[in-house]
């Protein structure tokens, strides 16, 4: 992967992730650490959010949230990504453990692309086959900088709210020790159903729909 060599290249160098700043937010009607960082792989500026006691947490529970403008801003009914990040912060802060907010909108295609996929997806594709219809892979995503953020927080096992396997898998590989995958719920209804569909089927998420 581009963002591996990436990786490997700083790691040659010596230089490592480091914590930039942390700032104390009242969200939710909650308090979060907001936190920044330097030297991550790709040069984007993706947070961490600290909800909780997270610095005590023995295996803090983590979510590694993709940004999503059109669910998590404006509450888009074709995703479910603003639910998802609205249960993560509140689950997170009452147990201990922390929000990633990567900057890779829609599976890392970005918004523009991403409005495009769903104008193919008004037209009967689903996500997937509107990425590929777009020339596009099904999902660009690379988790190499959420273990980047987690190694500047000096964290190395975590417990991770996800139903995407692919997460898994990766932050294995990049090290990252997982001693339990928590399922997020399940927000379904008539505009969403399909794109769901398609996740459980083509990408085995872990996502509780009768009937696919």
């Amino acid at each position: 992967m581009k963002i591996i060599s990436l990786l490997k290249n700083l790691m040659s160098k010596k230089i490592k992730p480091s914590v930039r700043q942390i700032v104390r937010v009242p969200i939710e009607k909650l308090e979060a650490d907001f936190i920044t960082f330097r030297n991550l792989a790709d040069g984007n500026e993706h947070i961490a959010l600290g909800l909780g006691d997270w610095r005590n947490a023995t295996h803090p529970l983590v979510r590694i949230h993709s940004e999503c403008l059109t669910g998590d801003v404006f509450g888009s009914g074709k995703c479910d990504c603003g639910e998802q990040l609205k249960e993560s912060i509140h689950e997170i802060h009452r147990v201990g453990g922390l929000v990633l907010y990567l900057r890779q909108e829609g599976r890392g295609i970005g918004l523009y692309n991403k409005l495009d996929a769903y104008a193919l997806q008004a037209k009967g594709l689903d996500t997937y086959e509107a990425n590929q219809k777009l020339g596009l892979k099904d999902d660009l995503r690379d988790y190499t900088v959420a273990a980047q953020i987690l190694q500047a927080l000096n964290i190395s096992s975590i417990r991770l709210l996800s139903n995407n396997p692919d997460k898994t898998s990766q932050l294995r590989e990049l090290g990252i020790n997982i001693t339990e995958e928590v399922s997020t719920g399940v927000y379904v209804k008539p505009s969403n159903r399909k794109y769901l569909e398609a996740k459980v089927v083509k990408t085995r998420h872990r996502i509780g729909l009768a009937h696919v």
